[in-house]
């Protein structure tokens, strides 16, 4: 087994990608618990620090991500998780959580995506 490197509050990053394209989806932070059960059920599983527990992506809204293959960093704390995304990955109703664009005074320039659901309908 793996031996990974977890923070000080036993997490560690988990970057989710497209599969096919590459895009990055998002990024949420994961456990050991999250981590088997994500291997268990092939859905994306993470650890909600503002909430303190578990979530399958998806659970909610049906957006779910079907696993493809994680993989580790060379220093084995952080995880690369490609996945099928079924609708949109970003809780505000984007395709990715990824979507402002910043100027340089570190104010939002534009958002770079349309929105491929309301989350008002969901959540």
């Amino acid at each position: 087994m793996i031996k990974f490197k977890f923070d000080q509050n036993s997490l560690m990053p988990a970057i989710v990608q497209d599969y096919k394209s590459g895009e990055v989806l998002m990024l949420a932070y994961v456990n050991r618990t999250a981590i088997r059960k994500m291997l268990t059920i092939g859905k994306t599983c993470f650890y909600s620090r503002s909430r303190k527990t578990y979530w399958i992506k998806g659970e909610t809204s049906g957006h779910i991500q079907n696993i493809k293959e994680i993989t580790t960093d060379c220093d084995r704390d952080t995880l690369l998780i490609k996945v099928k995304q079924t609708g949109g990955a970003c809780h505000l109703g984007y395709r990715t959580c990824f979507v402002h664009q910043l100027n340089q005074k570190w104010n939002i320039k534009r958002v770079t995506q349309k929105k491929v659901f309301d989350p008002k309908k969901i959540y």
